[in-house]
């Protein structure tokens, strides 16, 4: 039986770089990160949502900084030097997340990744687009569509 190339997608290794927010952990696909960064302060907007922090200057590109667990509705992250900023790029958007720290690249095949759980919270599955178990972790497979424009995504 020969397969499709579909079956072959789906049986390929997807790299993720896991990351913790509140406490838990997540993840995103590596091929949406730019670069990782140490903390450093931000410039404050005026009128921001509580979730953005404020904005920085990469290499003369100001990008936005939003506060990952705010954006997930946790609380916010207490910012520490400790803290990473994930900058990411999503349809020409590139902005910063802040996380607790980065913990590692995993290399993870899409059949290991399970669906998101129906627990009936529309918000959440909008923002996990599934979980990965690993060394008896859970880690939430985060969407960066939703994470960066939630107010975009339509309903599943």
């Amino acid at each position: 039986m020969s397969m499709t190339a579909e079956d072959t997608a789906l049986q390929k290794d997807l790299e993720v770089v896991t990351f913790s927010v509140a406490g838990q952990s997540y993840c995103l696909d590596i091929q949406s990160i730019r670069e990782i960064r140490r903390w450093s302060p931000v410039t404050a907007l005026p009128h921001a949502p509580a979730d953005v922090l404020g904005v920085m200057n990469l290499r003369g590109s100001v990008i936005p900084i939003y506060d990952l667990a705010a954006r997930f509705g946790l609380d916010n992250i207490r910012q520490s030097e400790r803290n990473v900023i994930i900058v990411v790029a999503l349809e020409g958007n590139i902005v910063g997340l802040l996380v607790e720290a980065v913990s590692e690249v995993l290399s993870v095949s899409r059949a290991d990744i399970q669906p998101t759980p129906d627990i009936r919270s529309e918000a959440t599955r909008r923002c996990i687009t599934g979980v990965i178990s690993v060394n008896g972790d859970m880690i939430r497979m985060a969407d960066l569509k939703a994470v960066i424009h939630p107010q975009k995504v339509t309903p599943a």
